[in-house]
């Protein structure tokens, strides 16, 4: 656990340096935390094993998002993107927080849906009741696959049948609700799907087709939730702006889906390095968002004091068992760092991440305009991209943003003058 998530001065330091000082502050043997360090050392036999036709791997920037308290507890929260400015910007926003007590967050329980699509069937409504009489017969029948899933307190939990209209006529859709504890659970919900759909045919009368987890996981819920300074955000002006252009969201689409996606630039980087299904939660966070009408993932308001109050609500279907978290040293390291032994603590972390990018994001839009940090970082990147290094990247960047000419082709010019002198 991390006593504090304060590190001032972090980013200045090397990178040498802040790995150094993440082992110090973690506790974490140094063998541990070295594949994290040091990508070439991964064995590439573990990365053979995971996908096909391997050759070789990928390496993504991995950065530590700092000042994070989340229900009284603090965390370094391991963040893998290629995006400027992101980690920087959450962090900042965590640092906002926690005058007020940083975030508050909960969940509805890590709960699945698991459907099974019935076709033909040649009395729909009627087979729908008959289903649901079978119930407990087919809630045992599903926690029979798992009984170690059943041992740590989860699985099937209850049974839901509807019958929907299609373009190739009505079809009855059972939906086996599992609670998967610290998985993600689609191997489990799949598995439990496949057992029972040759019952569902038997009492339906018509032939199954799909039996497969849905990723709109409404029933594993996690919201959050700040108190983000006033003076720490630039006073009640800049707080009205960010109110405004959470409104804005609400009512364009255009601009939703753009709002929204900053959402995800947060939670999508903790699910990256933490080995967990980014696609499964991008999926579920943007249908989630989808089901009344597009609308933002977050909302917020003013208090009677002038600071803003924001908040999230998203589904988040991660875990800690099974998949690239327990295969993937780097995703191993990870969740060390972050300390969690749930996987509900693990989402509700994400999604802590999700509003403060937010907010981030919203209060760059609302005051100096989402440029001015976002290019003094690229700056940096078409720097070391010209071939600066050491304190040129720095020099280079520095009169980029000067000339507003943040180009490669410029960044040479400048870096040869540098040379010279």
């Amino acid at each position: 656990m991390v006593e504090d998530s304060r590190i001032p001065g972090f980013y200045k330091l090397t990178r040498e340096e802040r790995a150094k000082k993440i082992q110090e502050v973690t506790g974490i043997p140094e063998d541990e935390l070295k594949p994290l360090f040091d990508p070439g050392s991964m064995d590439m036999e573990v990365l053979d094993h995971m996908i096909e036709n391997v050759i070789g791997s990928m390496t993504m920037p991995l950065g530590i998002a700092t000042n994070f308290r989340i229900n009284e507890k603090d965390y370094l929260i391991p963040m893998a993107l290629e995006e400027p400015s992101v980690v920087a910007a959450a962090s900042n926003a965590a640092r906002m927080t926690r005058t007020h007590g940083g975030f508050t967050a909960e969940d509805t329980g890590p709960v699945m849906i698991g459907q099974i699509q019935a076709v033909e069937v040649p009395e729909p409504f009627a087979a729908k009741d008959q289903i649901l009489e079978a119930k407990a017969d087919l809630i045992a029948l599903a926690n029979e696959q798992d009984p170690i899933l059943v041992r740590f307190g989860g699985g099937a939990r209850d049974l839901r049948v509807k019958v929907i209209d299609t373009k190739v006529g009505p079809m009855v859709i059972t939906e086996l609700i599992v609670d998967t504890r610290d998985a993600m659970g689609a191997n489990a919900v799949n598995t439990m799907a496949e057992a029972l759909a040759p019952r569902i045919e038997t009492i339906s009368g018509g032939k199954v087709l799909l039996r497969i987890l849905s990723n709109l996981a409404d029933l594993r819920v996690v919201s959050s939730s700040a108190v983000f300074d006033k003076e720490l955000l630039g006073g009640e002006e800049v707080v009205d702006g960010i109110i405004s252009a959470w409104a804005f969201a609400e009512a364009d689409p255009y601009r939703c889906s753009t709002h929204n996606k900053g959402i995800m630039n947060g939670i999508d980087a903790v699910v990256i390095a933490t080995g967990n299904d980014f696609r499964a939660i991008e999926a579920g966070a943007h249908s989630y968002a989808a089901v009344d009408g597009y609308s933002s993932l977050t909302k917020y308001e003013k208090s009677k004091d002038g600071h803003l109050i924001g908040s999230i609500e998203i589904p988040m279907a991660v875990g800690l068992v099974g998949g690239a978290t327990k295969v993937h040293p780097v995703a191993r390291a990870c969740v060390k760092i972050l300390g969690v032994e749930t996987a509900t603590e693990l989402g509700r972390i994400i999604a802590s991440v999700g509003l403060a990018q937010n907010l981030a994001a919203l209060r760059a839009l609302a005051s100096e305009g989402i440029q001015k940090g976002h290019m003094s970082l690229h700056a940096r990147n078409v720097a070391a991209t010209a071939g600066a290094r050491g304190e040129l990247v720095d020099k280079v960047a520095e009169q980029l943003i000067k000339e507003k000419m943040v180009k490669v082709e410029r960044a040479k010019e400048i870096l040869a003058e540098l040379k010279k002198k």
